[in-house]
């Protein structure tokens, strides 16, 4: 008998170790799947697939106005050298011929698809309309407003105004709930199209410069009105392609800490912060880590890419995406520096076609193929005078022509430079591209240049040391070189910062451009 009960006792034991085993693996799989109910193939995909990536890569992402398309992403493309994985935009809000203009969300759609079958990924958010007012509206309020009739993006609502926006059968939740289905119609079509969205309503909601944002005492806070667009969305339109996400600012004021506003796990996929001034700060990133309980995140609005060191110890970015017209707040330089980390993936890179393809296969579009790089350096090239930045030493040593070869690593580079007293001179230069120093000789003097490439290549950084020969002994000139590619490849631009032979003199900037012959 005791025998019998001990064996009862342990299949007991078993069976009970194996009711937890699945619930701890339901509750996992339950927690990795959107939290739309019966969510969108595509939607499911794009989720699984962002998680696959957390942790070793970030997308490269870039924000366009909504009137504009992919004008704000190509830019970025021939800028940086390399194409943005992630495509976002906005609703608009603002009149006919605005950059945000409430006009274009045709456009925001027929782009948002186009980018999708491309092979990116599509981010929208919607600088809201209060629902104390028509659209348009303008973005801050106009000098003499009525501060009780809000008509702009920023401002606050009065508290009996933001509590009917809350309160059902008011006339204010009414005119909230038709904006919203605006809005949801072009949901909608992009639903009806296949394609995934990474949506981002009430964006910075821990500010209190947008009308939703800043309310976190009693029943009526910013909190329940995500989780009333919430409900709206999934409950009433039963919008299944959506993949939310919570949108927070840096917690850099007490009233600002994240969790005041953390409307509960169950409504959110991700986990968004919006960073300027490069403000990377490791606690904004430990707090959302902290709520998270594992979902993915993203740096869904920053002005400028995160270094190396940033995403080193913040490794769990999944993508970043820079401010439409922010791009150039960074210099090719820090893009070089930002892209050096082999974790930032864009669109054209091997490793995005690979990590991308069983997402792409789920959703039932073909696999990526990894492009060229956006240009090709090699071949002749002619000074172009005119496009020219020159120094105070004018194009004095500035080559006219150049014959440029890549072999692998390797760069060889013959200038030929013109001289007043005899026969032009040519200069041969071999650089390695991997990191490694290479020697080569100017102004008769040894050369030391490390030099990197981007990893699709488009993108060349050249760091020399020159041992002057003559001068005082010793003497050594620093300079850094930024070779980029325009024009679909058919002009090259070179950014030069360098030391001046002069001992004493301020350094030299110039930026010489060149035309392929």
């Amino acid at each position: 008998m005791t025998a019998h009960r001990k064996l009862t006792g342990l299949v007991l034991s078993l069976l009970l170790f194996a009711a937890s085993v699945f619930a701890e693996s339901s509750s996992s799989l339950a927690s990795s799947a959107p939290v739309t109910p019966d969510a969108s193939p595509e939607a499911v995909a794009l989720l699984k697939f962002l998680r696959s990536i957390s942790g070793k890569y970030t997308l490269i992402g870039q924000h366009n106005f909504p009137s504009v398309a992919a004008r704000n992403t190509d830019f970025a493309a021939e800028y940086t050298g390399r194409m943005p994985a992630v495509w976002t935009s906005d609703f608009g809000f603002a009149e006919p011929g605005d950059f945000d203009s409430y006009q274009a969300r045709s456009i925001v759609v027929a782009e948002a698809i186009r980018q999708h079958k491309q092979g990116a990924i599509v981010s929208l958010c919607w600088h809201a309309v209060p629902p104390t007012a028509d659209e348009p509206v303008t973005f801050r309020p106009l000098p003499g407003a009525d501060p009780n009739q809000l008509k702009s993006v920023q401002g606050q609502l009065t508290d009996a105004q933001f509590k009917d926006v809350l309160t059902p059968g008011t006339a204010l939740h009414e005119k909230w709930e038709a904006q919203v289905d605006a809005i949801a119609v072009f949901l909608k079509q992009l639903q009806d199209a296949h394609v995934p969205v990474l949506w981002r309503p009430y964006h910075e909601m821990n500010g209190d410069w947008f009308w939703w944002g800043g309310r976190t005492e009693g029943e009526f806070t910013t909190a329940a009105l995500y989780r009333q667009i919430f409900d709206r969305l999934v409950n009433h339109h039963h919008l299944k392609n959506l993949l939310w996400i919570w949108s927070v600012d840096r917690p850099n004021k007490p009233e600002m800490a994240h969790e005041k506003y953390f409307p509960g796990i169950q409504y959110l996929d991700m986990l968004g912060l919006d960073v300027y001034g490069n403000d990377f700060a490791q606690a904004y990133y430990d707090s959302l880590v902290k709520l998270s309980q594992g979902k993915p995140l993203a740096l869904a609005e920053v002005g400028n890419p995160p270094a190396p060191a940033i995403m080193d110890a913040q490794p769990l970015w999944t993508y970043y995406a820079v401010w439409a017209g922010m791009v150039r707040g960074t210099t090719r330089r820090g893009y070089i520096e930002a892209f050096s980390a082999n974790r930032m993936l864009a669109l054209h890179d091997p490793a995005y076609a690979k990590a991308s393809a069983d997402y792409r296969k789920e959703i039932g579009l073909r696999a990526l193929e990894p492009q060229a790089a956006l240009g090709d350096f090699s071949g002749a090239w002619k000074l172009n005078e005119g496009l020219c930045t020159f120094g105070e030493f004018g194009a004095t040593r500035v080559p006219v022509k150049l014959v440029v070869k890549r072999k692998g690593e390797s760069l060889d580079v013959r200038s030929t430079v013109p001289r007043e007293y005899a026969d032009d001179e040519v200069l041969d230069a071999t650089y390695r591209l991997d990191g490694t120093e290479a020697k080569n000789e100017l102004f008769k003097s040894e050369r030391t240049t490390i030099g990197k490439v981007t990893a699709d290549g488009s993108v060349i950084d050249l760091e020399s040391v020159t041992a002057l020969s003559f001068g005082p002994p010793g003497t050594k000139l620093k300079s850094h070189e930024t070779w980029s590619l325009t024009e679909k490849g058919d002009r090259l631009v070179m950014s030069i910062v360098s030391d001046s032979w002069r001992a004493g003199e301020k350094r030299i900037w110039q930026t010489l451009v060149f035309d392929r012959e």
